[in-house]
């Protein structure tokens, strides 16, 4: 899998570099981008916080978004479409993320990326405090990719919220991203990038995951991270799509579990074999028929 980035404008669809799921409905792109808002917060990196985005299915110039919720409530009717100036396309009155510009920035810079997850898990927030470098140490954690640079709003903005709400704050936290796919925000979060929802997921759990066994690696001394060559070789077989659609079955599972809706499937029973056809036999009743003498 390809790491470089090609400089092209994503709102001209013919160049556009993605790996759209052009046969994917709109309808389908919500159902999808809810459930992995659900299954990433299932996994303990979401919770009231954070959101889950993807580039629209059919239009590359727009990404669907979910209303102001936590991501464990999200459902597909909270889906809405926005623009890369992350304007959404058909006003409603419920409250927006006020941090829609992370995204549409993103999508703007990246034409390769169809979708973002901003995200404050536990496991990451040592390393945005401290400014500890955040290093693949296990394979799964290659996904990190060959690095995983720091965005500091102090740098261009000064003391702000922190919340990443201006177009030109979102535009500075894409252009600390580069060509990578995760970005560390200073006393913040993370932002993580793929080129399928699927991908993004199934990254966005590993490097949490592979920041939870960096900081118990360093408790018990001298910590040995992959290699470049590691990095790539491991990132990119991780990636292929049977091992991602491995993980994301089993994230899938354990989400319905966890609303309740998941049922054993009954294996399939052999075909009864075909017994011959019985005949039913009849009896006939002969009448016999007695012939009588008649004398003439």
């Amino acid at each position: 899998m390809a790491l470089a980035v090609k400089e092209v404008n994503a709102l001209e669809p013919e160049k556009f570099q993605g790996e759209m799921p052009v046969s994917m409905t709109l309808d389908q792109a919500k159902e999808v981008l809810a459930r992995a808002n659900r299954m990433i917060a299932n996994e303990g990196v979401l919770d009231a916080f954070g959101h889950v985005t993807m580039r629209h299915p059919t239009d590359p110039g727009r990404y669907l978004m979910s209303r102001s919720r936590g991501p464990e409530l999200v459902q597909p009717d909270d889906i809405h479409e926005f623009t890369l100036d992350s304007q959404i396309i058909k006003p409603i009155e419920p409250r927006l993320y006020g941090e829609r510009v992370i995204h549409g920035e993103i999508y703007k810079a990246r034409p390769d990326v169809n979708a973002v997850c901003h995200h404050h898990a536990p496991s990451i927030l040592p390393f945005c405090i401290s400014g500890m470098e955040l290093k693949p140490v296990y394979h799964l954690g290659a996904t990190l990719g060959p690095a995983v640079p720091f965005w500091d709003s102090r740098d261009d903005f000064g003391d702000t919220t922190l919340i990443v709400a201006k177009p030109e704050e979102g535009a500075s936290l894409a252009k600390a991203m580069g060509p990578n796919w995760i970005v560390l925000m200073r006393r913040h979060g993370a932002t993580v990038a793929g080129t399928t929802l699927e991908e993004l997921t199934f990254r966005t759990i590993y490097t949490a995951r592979n920041a939870a066994v960096q900081i118990q690696a360093h408790v018990l001394g001298h910590v040995s991270p992959l290699t470049a060559a590691e990095t790539e070789m491991a990132g990119e077989y991780n990636l292929r799509p049977g091992p991602v659609a491995r993980a994301y079955e089993y994230w899938s599972v354990r989400l319905d579990k966890a609303e309740g809706t998941w049922t054993l499937a009954k294996p399939k029973t052999a075909a009864a074999k075909k017994r011959p056809a019985v005949k039913a036999v009849t009896k006939r009743k002969v009448k016999v028929k007695s012939k009588a003498k008649r004398s003439r």
